[in-house]
């Protein structure tokens, strides 16, 4: 070891803190925490027994370490987490982003609250239930919600500004509050009953649902009678097939991890009210440090992405310093006492096996599909004569809209799956009319040169086009000096003449391009290679489409704001200075454009920007409502799915 190192080693101070392993480059390749700084690191340098493999890497790969010294654990759980997710260190556990928290959020402070699908948790006073473990799940949920309890689905602002009945409340999906004199308390018996049914609590929802019908029928109210009837066979469906889990019914979240060398996956198993809710599993690889503290920094970073915490945490081992600091840390978030347990015996231990045969079989599939996939990516490398085994890959494509308005779009593909953090938009700065040849000519020159600054190229950019764009990449590779990279292009199949008028049209089949052959590789249409490539083409396609209208809807919406009467330069310049962006003018209300331009001028530029404001933008719940009115009736009769279940 090197002496600086070792003297580094000798002088760890003995208080909590935060350390940063970082190579021979100077690159973060971990973070960790610890209450006693010295113990922890030293231990890995501790080979006395240890067999760990993480160990015999340390001595060839680190070339530096820091400490960061805190007051306690909880601070140096904080700081770990925030250090992780900017660094991104290697052998670090990362979650991407909060986007698989899938949750319904009831706001009960307002006069007619709606159900809402959110995908973060805010200390707002509503109630949150889930999460979900798919967008699939949760629409079961609201289609049988909206189906008999008949909450409103429409927005705010619609609510205060719709002048007759929509759609759903003629289908009797909804009384209609935004037009008609609906009694608070009888829309309040309808929000009491959701929050019922999303909490699982069978027993007092079906025993009012019961007294209801009863006290309907000897009123002579059949109609009703028999409404309450359905909803309440429909409910006693969905909750028998809930699996009640524990006899306590708290809220709880029940971890478990999957390790066979440096791949692990950790699996979260939600249960709540005493119900399971589902689980997610979350895979990840090239993870060479121990179990115990890859779990707590998992943990950590699990609630830190916006997750609702629960009453109790079950976890299947003791972190390495003990449950004090993350308990803590997770009563401090949840904004009361959140306890975290390693049970032993009980139903929690066996709630504890439950989560971790779910983490085994999650990953014994992963590890199947991997296998498949690395088998695709092999007969690919093989069929197109590549030189690195394709386990990243990056395609682009060109879009324009009448030869102007001109993008491209980077789409990712690691190790067969879709990589969204590496997608990347442009807006073409060199061309000014249609030239697809000179416009990825610049696209992957800007690429190929900020990869060669960071150290980051792909093993294979895949082209969308012919001869042509290949040769506009290639010259583009050529020119900054990059060879190890693979380069092909993907040709669409067209339409071919056909001189027989009875037959049908052919179409040529879809044609790989490389460099330095003549003819084209035409891989069998059916073939997994070849719908690996051609997913990914249509992907690249789709993002550069999407990126584009969002570029012209941004233009409109400018052309709009400079449209509305009274509004000129100074007012534009006003909004977008107080707003930030024309995306915020056009997402304001009208009381915050009233702080800026005066209430009168707020209307006309809201009116202006959104139109009639009876048309309802793009909302789950209400499209979820109005699908399940579309089924068949017979469709119907099971009662949809229990919430939380996939």
């Amino acid at each position: 070891m090197d002496i600086r190192l070792q003297e580094k080693l000798d002088a760890l101070p003995t208080e909590p803190g935060v350390y940063l392993m970082k190579d021979k480059r100077g690159q973060i390749i971990y973070v960790g925490k610890a209450v006693n700084l010295r113990s922890r690191v030293r231990s890995y340098f501790n080979r006395s027994g240890d067999t760990r493999v993480f160990v015999s890497l340390l001595d060839t790969m680190l070339g530096d370490l820091e400490t960061v010294l805190v007051h306690n654990e909880k601070e140096a759980l904080l700081l770990e987490n925030e250090l992780i997710k900017k660094h991104k260190p290697r052998f670090n556990v990362l979650l991407k982003d909060d986007k698989q928290f899938i949750s319904l959020r009831l706001d009960r402070t307002q006069p007619f609250p709606r159900l809402e699908v959110v995908r973060k948790y805010e200390k707002d006073g509503a109630r949150y239930f889930g999460p979900y473990s798919s967008a699939g799940a949760i629409r079961e949920t609201l289609r049988l919600i909206n189906r008999f309890f008949q909450l409103r689905t429409c927005t705010d602002h619609v609510l205060a500004n719709r002048k007759r009945p929509c759609l759903l409340h003629q289908i009797g999906r909804c009384p209609a509050p935004c037009v008609y004199p609906v009694p608070p308390e009888d829309y309040r018996k309808s929000v009491d009953e959701v929050a019922m049914f999303l909490e699982g609590k069978a027993g007092e929802l079906i025993e009012g649902l019961r007294l209801r019908m009863k006290r309907a029928a000897v009123e002579l109210k059949f109609e009703e009678a028999a409404r309450v009837r359905d909803q309440l066979l429909a409910i006693e469906r969905s909750l028998e097939r809930q699996k009640v889990a524990t006899s306590d019914f708290k809220d709880q979240d029940v971890f478990a991890f999957h390790r066979e060398g440096d791949r692990i996956l950790f699996y979260v198993l939600h249960v709540r009210q005493g119900r399971l809710n589902g689980g997610q599993a979350f895979p990840f690889g090239s993870q060479e440090f121990p179990d115990d503290e890859l779990l707590a920094s998992f943990v950590n970073l699990y609630y830190d992405q916006g997750g609702f915490v629960p009453e109790e945490v079950l976890l299947p081992l003791e972190p390495g310093d003990g449950t004090e600091g993350l308990e803590a840390l997770l009563t401090e978030r949840k904004g009361e006492r959140a306890r975290v347990f390693v049970p032993k015996r009980g139903e929690k231990h066996e709630l504890v096996n439950m989560a971790l045969k779910n983490a085994e079989q999650a990953f014994v599939e992963r590890k199947r599909t991997k296998d498949e996939t690395d088998t695709v990516l092999s007969r690919l490398q093989s069929k197109l004569g590549l030189r690195n085994f394709p386990r990243r890959m990056e395609c682009f494509d060109i879009s324009h809209f009448q030869s102007s308005s001109i993008v491209a779009s980077q789409v990712a593909v690691t190790d067969g799956e879709t990589d969204k953090s590496r997608y990347r938009k442009y807006k073409i700065k060199s061309v000014e009319k249609q030239d697809d040849f000179a416009s990825m000519y610049e696209v992957i020159t800007r690429r190929l040169k900020r990869g060669v600054e960071d150290g980051d190229l792909p093993d294979l950019l895949v082209i969308d086009g012919g001869k042509g764009q290949l040769a506009s990449a290639h010259a583009a590779m050529k020119d900054l000096g990059v060879e190890g990279v693979d380069v092909v292009g993907l040709a669409k199949s067209r339409d071919q003449d056909v001189f027989d008028r009875d037959a049908e049209s052919a179409k040529s089949p879809e044609r790989v391009f490389v460099l330095g052959r003549k003819d084209p590789i035409i891989l069998p249409q059916n073939s997994a290679e070849m719908f690996m490539l051609t997913r990914m083409r249509d992907e690249a396609h789709r993002f550069a489409i999407t990126f584009q209208g969002k570029s012209m809807r941004k233009s409109a919406m400018r052309s709009a704001l400079e449209d509305i009467p009274g509004v000129g330069e100074g007012r534009r310049k006003m909004l977008l200075r107080h707003f930030g962006s024309l995306k915020r003018v056009g997402d304001a209300s009208i009381e915050e454009l009233a702080e800026v331009v005066g209430p009168a001028m707020a209307e006309r530029v809201h009116a202006g920007l959104h139109g009639d404001p009876e048309e309802d933008s793009e909302d789950p719940v209400r499209e979820a409502s109005l699908d399940d009115a579309s089924e068949p009736a017979h469709e119907k009769a099971d009662g949809g799915s229990p919430p939380g279940t996939a």
